[in-house]
């Protein structure tokens, strides 16, 4: 019986299984964050003191929305004397440094550089600029944030808390502010929403390093002086920031308080362009640093061995390897039905393969999208029709990234601007506007 099982094994339901057990045992861990979600509450701090930041805005041609964004800081439950608002107008052609002055930047960079563009780059001349002209303020850390962002009233107090209990760089809490427009932004802000409950939560939770995600973030005065200035330049210079600082030994911590709206493109073709530069960067950051990170599972006398094996799964190509993987077996099939291949239960197995490997990804996508939509339905600025669609479409927008990561490596990805063009009411995105009931508010000593 053994025997005639074995015969009717062949080489596709080998590699097949391979990989499908590889595959889980790789990323069952992320199995366990939910479950560390779901019983453990994060841990609770509290500041000793205020202290004083630096904010960087990045913005291209970002007139319609960069003045909201600085309207939310400067309505901050946080003392403003402590933040300065800097804005790198980084190759724009419209008036965008104007608007960002008018509505309280306290200093706009011009930046004009055609040869060296992305988001890196403005963000390097940005911080050599406040390094070299205001030294004397003495700014403890630097927040980056995108010109279409909002932030809720008492970001900066939260963020405070975990800069003031020693983190040297810290991600926050992202949400949509135009998760109602479409299937694709809702994508978007699912993604975001499961990002930052079953991952940098739960990585909050058990203390390990979590990732910064392109705004939002803090870093620390001490790491910014230690390279001199930001060195980061690769496509997805936030992935290459935290891989970075893991393999250093630094731990990323999380703000789950600290809540932060950004604008999702809402047309195929700018997400694609978007998402594509970004399984660009994936690889070019795999490529650069995978070697080194499992090195660091092995060893890592700096730092946490299970934070590069995380940060190692966070970036390798998994979508490529599933695509590749399907391709293998969709060959087989057609090969089958041109009769080039005679062997039944081997076109049998591939067919099967095919099948599974869809639906098993749009099942877990939409268990995923479930659960987080749950979780977070308070939050989430949507009709009630809209929330339940979005569990269904989630699946097939997370579909669209695998001829993403197929195409990404092949051609040559660049920097494309993302249109923004949603303003807001800044005051209706605050704590108590969405959610109905406040925070208190603790009043640590002013440095």
């Amino acid at each position: 019986m053994i025997d005639q099982l074995l015969a009717n094994i062949s080489f596709v339901d080998v590699i097949n299984t391979c990989m499908f057990i590889a595959f889980s045992c790789c990323y069952a861990y992320q199995l366990f964050y939910v479950l560390v979600v779901l019983t453990k509450k994060p841990p609770e701090i509290t500041a000793r003191r205020n202290h004083k930041y630096a904010v960087i805005v990045a913005a291209r041609n970002e007139r319609a929305v960069i003045g909201d964004l600085m309207r939310s800081i400067r309505a901050q439950n946080y003392p403003q004397e402590l933040i300065d608002i800097f804005v790198v107008a980084d190759n724009c052609t419209d008036d965008t440094a104007q608007v960002a002055q008018a509505a309280g930047a306290t200093k706009v960079f011009t930046r004009k550089n055609a040869e060296k563009v992305g988001k890196g780059y403005a963000l390097e001349y940005g911080i050599d600029r406040i390094r070299s002209e205001h030294a004397e303020a003495g700014y403890e850390a630097y927040f980056v944030f995108d010109a279409d962002n909002v932030l809720d009233e008492n970001y900066f107090r939260e963020m405070n808390k975990t800069f003031d209990g020693g983190a040297k760089a810290s991600t926050s809490y992202r949400n949509s502010k135009n998760f109602a427009s479409n299937w694709i932004s809702a994508g978007y802000a699912v993604w975001f929403l499961r990002e930052a409950k079953f991952l940098s939560q739960a990585r909050l939770t058990l203390n390990t390093s979590c990732a910064i995600s392109g705004t939002g973030f803090f870093i620390a005065a001490e790491v910014i002086e230690a390279h001199d200035g930001w060195q980061w330049f690769l496509l997805t210079e936030d992935i290459e920031f935290s891989t970075s600082t893991i393999l250093d030994g630094d731990r990323i911590s999380y703000c789950p308080t600290a809540v932060l709206y950004d604008e999702q493109p809402i047309t195929f073709r700018d997400s694609w362009n978007q998402r594509f530069r970004w399984a660009k960067g994936f690889y070019q950051v795999f490529w650069r640093y995978g070697a080194r990170l499992a090195k660091g599972m092995a060893k890592n006398p700096k730092g946490s061995r299970f934070a590069c094996y995380d940060m190692l799964m966070t970036i390798s190509p998994a979508m490529l390897v599933t695509f590749i993987v399907a391709m293998f077996n969709l060959v087989i099939v057609i090969l089958g039905c041109l009769g080039v291949m005679s062997m039944g239960n081997v076109v049998a197995s591939s067919l099967s393969c095919v099948i599974f490997c869809i639906l098993n990804y749009v099942m877990f996508m939409f268990l995923f999208g479930v659960l987080t939509t749950i979780m977070e339905w308070d939050v989430i600025r949507a009709s009630t029709a809209m929330k339940i669609r979005s569990v269904f479409t989630f699946p097939l927008f997370m579909l669209t990234y695998i001829p993403i990561a197929f195409v990404a490596l092949f051609k040559r990805a660049e920097w494309k601007p993302i249109r923004h063009s949603i303003s807001v009411d800044v005051s209706e995105y605050s704590t108590t506007a969405s959610t109905g009931a406040g925070i208190s508010v603790d009043t640590p000593d002013q440095r």
